[in-house]
């Protein structure tokens, strides 16, 4: 197993809101969206957004980001209802 097999991380499909979800790379995706947040050795998190069934993955603006005292699951959480939301969302403060 490598090491980024091994690392903690969540990942599920969501529908992005009205607004979709902005990223670094091509600036907002929208509709079905497969969704990852990955605790990085130095103690933050990455969150990543595919459109569902793609090859390609992009950088949710706002991260990195330090995981919260409620946990990588409670941080995930907090990513999948921003994006849900819309708006042009971004990764949670």
């Amino acid at each position: 197993m490598n090491a980024e097999a091994s690392q903690e991380h969540y990942e599920d499909k969501v529908t992005a809101g009205p607004g979709g979800a902005m990223t670094d790379d091509v600036g907002v995706v929208t509709g079905d969206l497969t969704v990852v947040t990955a605790r990085r050795p130095d103690g933050l998190a990455d969150v990543r957004v595919q459109y569902t069934g793609a090859e390609e993955w992009y950088t949710l603006t706002g991260g990195p980001r330090a995981v919260p005292p409620g946990g990588l699951r409670a941080f995930h959480d907090a990513v999948l209802a921003a994006v849900r939301a819309g708006g042009a969302a971004e990764v949670p403060r």
